[in-house]
């Protein structure tokens, strides 16, 4: 009997461990999934998504009721809110921990008393697409591996990696200013971690097997827990070889692809998402040839389209868009433009010059940003990331400061995002309008909290029914753009996308359904006075009729021109009711 999948995971793990008995080690993974070594593989090239699909990204105790754990507040929200406006889920971690709001995990197989229970948590993945965490670089200096790596005693020994400060390590790319090694004393003398991000998140060391086989474990507890989606935190420094970068190395790029076999061998529908915020075009080899990520965070989004908005010039966003590749049949990208952490500056290397960069860093400072930092090889202090909230970020313009149009960009922003190629992720705070939580920041010294606060349930829910306030403008009116996204056929994530030329103040593309039966030209004024865009410098087929699906006007006239009210969109298609496809 043949045992395909045993060899393939053999295969792939004589790159990682060339020395080991890989064969053996096969085993140990696909039993501890409790798959067969030839178990059939996933349909290749399956996309596990559709136009329907709308992520939503949330603290497990972002909304808050008195006397209730926030976990079954989420859930309830979720179903009065935004039952019918998203389809999946990503609760960012929920485990004990010991910092980073959940980043530095305690233990992976608990749940975090304070927010809930497992029960909880399957209870939401009953409703919608689960998405969780995987932290899989590093782990708390708390943890009970941890003490037991103190203690030197299994499990936990040897599971965390060890540096030499005689090594010569300045080619190591860091994402932080803190120190790359820590003095640790144990049970047999100082030795010293590896801590990519703190003192308190210490590095993982995968060159051991036994680690991995602990990650399979843990993978197939979320998947028996309801969770389908994996996002791969921090996941392009998992390999560490002193004299080298030690980030994105081969066996990193090797060990996502075994992660991945094994987990879409056990859920054909599950889908991984490797978060790696990184200069565009090293993001890119993620997608490996359709078999590493299944979706990649599209990080240059976020300051090219806040910098495009700001400056009302989108020569920049235009230019990426355009070297972009389209995604294969079975991969995707994941589109965003806010999230738990700030707006991320590396991704910009290579698409913004320097004094564009500094002008844009500079404009969020004026709009209540805060900078942090990363090290350089040569020992200078790079901007690394803004910490600010979306709706503060979109106030105004690099030229003329805060403005009364900040509403109409902040809408812009996110029409773009919705009919880009690629699946959408709303930042629950993004969703609700929330501004800069500055009492946050001085409460916890951390500059990401600025955009990590938490809402009151009763207090959010009369915002959100106050029509005069900006949060339920906010809150209804992404609800009605995401509505009608999600009925249109050419806004599939795999649907064909082409860019646009109508000037630097106009920022367009067309989508085209993969059945080739609905176009949508998706034309947004980014820029802060009035446009006119000639009807005849797109391809408006004359035998269809058009209509804006924005406002629901219709065009008549394809030899006119439409005006654009600053920072207006409209989304020009052939088929004006769209095509209901699994909307849940």
């Amino acid at each position: 009997m043949s045992h395909p999948l045993k060899a393939k995971l053999v295969g792939m793990l004589e790159v990682v461990y060339p020395h080991l008995d890989c064969d053996f080690l096969a085993e140990q993974l696909l039993g501890t999934l409790g798959l067969a070594p030839n178990q059939e593989p996933p349909p290749a090239h399956q996309n596990n998504w559709d136009e329907s699909d709308i992520l939503l990204i949330t603290y497990a105790d972002t909304v808050q009721r008195e006397g209730e754990k926030p976990l079954q507040t989420l859930h309830q929200f979720l179903q009065d809110c935004l039952a019918d406006t998203v389809s999946a889920v990503h609760i960012l971690p929920f485990f004990p921990y010991s910092s980073d709001d959940g980043f530095s995990v305690m233990d992976y197989l608990a749940v975090n008393e304070s927010h809930g229970s497992w029960s909880d948590v399957e209870k939401i993945a009953g409703d919608f697409k689960l998405m969780a965490d995987l932290v899989i670089n590093h782990m708390s200096a708390r943890s009970r591996w941890f003490e037991n790596f103190r203690k030197r005693i299994d499990p936990g020994k040897d599971y965390f990696f060890e540096g030499n400060p005689k090594d010569d390590l300045s080619a190591v790319v860091r994402p932080r200013t803190s120190p790359l090694l820590n003095p640790v004393q144990t049970e047999d003398g100082e030795r010293y971690v590896w801590c990519t991000f703190s003192e308190d998140q210490v590095d993982l060391n995968f060159a051991n097997p036994k680690v991995l086989i602990e990650f399979a474990g843990i993978i197939k507890r979320y998947l028996d827990h309801g969770v389908v989606i994996f996002r791969l935190d921090a996941v392009a420094f998992l390999w560490k070889e002193p004299g080298t970068p030690c980030i994105h190395l081969q066996q990193t790029h090797e060990l996502i692809k075994i992660l991945r076999l094994l987990i879409e061998h056990h859920t054909p529908n599950a889908v991984v998402i490797t978060e790696t915020n990184v200069p565009n075009r090293e993001n890119l080899t993620y997608f490996g040839n359709a078999n590493e990520a299944h979706a990649i965070y599209n990080f240059s989004l976020p300051p090219l389209l806040i910098n495009t908005l700001v400056t009302g010039n989108c020569r920049h966003l235009k230019t990426w868009l355009m070297s972009m590749p389209p995604a294969q049949m079975g991969t995707t990208y994941l589109n965003f433009i806010a999230s738990h952490d700030g707006i991320g500056m590396r991704p910009t290397d290579g698409l913004l010059e320097e004094d564009e960069k500094q002008r844009l860093i500079n404009t969020m400072e004026s709009f209540g940003g805060k900078v942090s930092y990363r090290r350089t090889a040569d020992g200078r202090d790079q901007p690394y990331e803004v910490n600010i909230a979306l709706w503060d970020a979109l106030k105004g313009t690099a030229e003329g400061g805060a403005d009364h149009c900040q509403l109409q960009r902040f809408l812009c922003a996110h029409t773009i995002m919705l009919a880009l190629e690629g699946i959408p992720a709303f930042y629950i705070h993004s969703l609700l309008g929330t501004e800069n939580d500055y009492a946050r920041v001085e409460n916890t010294g951390r500059l990401r909290s600025i955009n990590r606060g938490q809402w009151q349930l009763d207090i959010l829910e009369e915002e959100l029914e106050n029509p005069l306030c900006h949060h339920s403008k906010v809150y209804h009116e992404l609800k009605r753009l995401i509505g009608i996204r999600r009925a249109q056929s050419a806004f599939h994530p795999n649907a064909t996308q082409f860019t646009l030329h109508l000037g630097l103040q106009i920022f367009g593309f067309w989508r085209q359904s993969m059945r080739r039966d609905q176009s949508v030209f998706c034309i947004h004024n980014i820029s802060n006075e009035v446009q006119q865009v000639a009807l005849s410098d797109i391809n408006l087929i004359g035998t269809d009729h058009w209509v804006d699906l924005i406002s629901g006007m219709a065009i008549d006239d394809l030899s006119g021109s439409i005006t654009l009210k600053p920072y207006q969109c409209v989304w020009l298609s052939n088929q004006a009711g769209g095509k209901h496809s699994g909307v849940r």
